[in-house]
């Protein structure tokens, strides 16, 4: 095999040599890194980029499905509000419209430097396409039902959707969407199912009016499902994400050593951490910033999470609550809104800790010799290679 090399500003290897100013990677014709290093004169360098070499991004989050829904949401309406719009919208195009947008964007995704992702699914429009595409993906079968009654048809409906997932040859289970929107019977049930493949994804404390309708039985989201004459679920005067733990332990005991992430988190408390830590040995926390400022203008405790010691993840969301499905723009946006977190930080949330989460560390996450992670220029650093508003992305090998 030909060894190739290419050298930039910096090489952010998230592995044991760190960042390298002036540096260079080699690799080979698959893309193995073969070994890193410093220049000895950057102005002879073949291929030397003004910008930052990093690993592929692992895109945590994402509603790959949902991409048809592109510029047709209203901005600011609360959870409740996003809701009504993914109800009334979600079916307004043909499905052969919905796949060749799902095309376009796993294309975009891939092209800007994204090698892996926890994707979402609630049908089967998205499995031929992620089967053909170069990155990896694992997809979660997210279940909905408020009644009790449901839970026996919604659990044999989904696991025909994971048979055919398998079929496809993709990494697919049954999992939970969220407190409010399942039944504690159907939440136990699709976690259950989850647990058994090894990792759970479960949106958890997205919004001030989700823990409102679980600690106290009222707001807009509680409003809405009593308008509709849809069960609520128990009000617990605890964090939500202490019920989700409640309704865990209901399909296993304590302790879980699944691979469990926790999407949004913008409402994340000390109380609920402690909780959480106290009973899941593998838990992720992805983080969407784009997507909760879009529903409603917020952001998740990022400083907590942080002194907790949190392993973050980043995600994308989909293109009903985001203008685009771009790490970058993440990045950026909790570089703007949380200037104490160095770059290599979060990029480790970008690429290292989502690949740990997915349990493929050893192939992406970091540019180190033996590992095949995609390498990615981020143009458009500044001089000590963090972010700037016009940072892109595009994948080099």
């Amino acid at each position: 095999m030909a060894t190739k090399r290419i050298a930039a500003s910096f090489i952010y290897t998230l592995g044991p040599e760190g960042t390298i100013r002036n540096g260079f990677v080699e690799y080979d014709d698959d893309g193995t890194v073969i070994r890193t290093g410093q220049c000895d004169n950057p102005s002879s360098e073949t291929v030397f980029y003004d910008g930052a070499v990093v690993p592929g991004f692992v895109n945590t989050h994402c509603h790959i499905e949902l991409s048809h829904l592109q510029g047709k949401f209203r901005k600011g309406t609360g959870m409740a509000g996003f809701i009504d719009q993914i109800n009334e919208l979600r079916d307004s195009s043909t499905r052969e419209d919905k796949i060749s947008y799902i095309r376009r964007w796993m294309d975009i995704l891939w092209r800007h430097g994204v090698s892996a992702m926890a994707d979402i699914s609630n049908c089967d429009d998205s499995f031929d396409v992620k089967s053909r595409s170069p990155m990896y993906t694992r997809t979660f079968l997210e279940v909905f039902g408020t009644e009790p009654e449901d839970c026996e048809n919604v659990m044999r409906s989904v696991r025909a959707l994971q048979a055919e997932a398998l079929g496809y040859g993709l990494d697919a289970a049954p999992v939970p969407h969220s407190c409010y929107t399942m039944s504690p019977v159907l939440l136990t049930a699709a976690a259950a199912d989850g647990l058994k493949s090894g990792y759970l994804s479960y949106h958890s404390q997205e919004s001030h009016e989700e823990e409102e309708m679980i600690m106290y039985g009222r707001g807009a989201m509680w409003d809405n499902r009593r308008r509709a004459g849809m069960s609520t679920p128990p009000v617990t005067g605890k964090p939500s994400l202490m019920y989700f733990i409640d309704r865990l332990e209901a399909a296993h005991p304590a302790p879980f050593e699944e691979h469990i992430l926790l999407v949004h988190n913008v409402c994340l408390t000390q109380e609920a951490i402690d909780a959480a830590l106290g009973v899941m040995k593998n838990v992720y926390w992805a983080v969407c910033p784009l997507s909760n400022i879009f529903i409603h203008d917020a952001l998740p405790p990022i400083g907590l999470m942080r002194r907790n010691g949190l392993k973050i993840t980043v995600g994308t969301d989909s293109l009903s609550s985001n203008d685009t499905l771009d790490m970058v723009k993440e990045l950026y946006c909790l570089q703007a809104a949380f200037g104490d977190v160095p770059m290599e930080e979060l990029l480790t949330w970008a690429c290292l800790n989502g690949a740990e989460f997915l349990s493929k560390e050893h192939e992406y996450g970091a540019v180190v010799p033996g590992m095949r992670p995609g390498l990615v220029l981020v143009e458009n650093v500044d001089a000590e290679g963090r972010l700037t508003k016009d940072s892109v992305s595009k994948r080099l090998v």
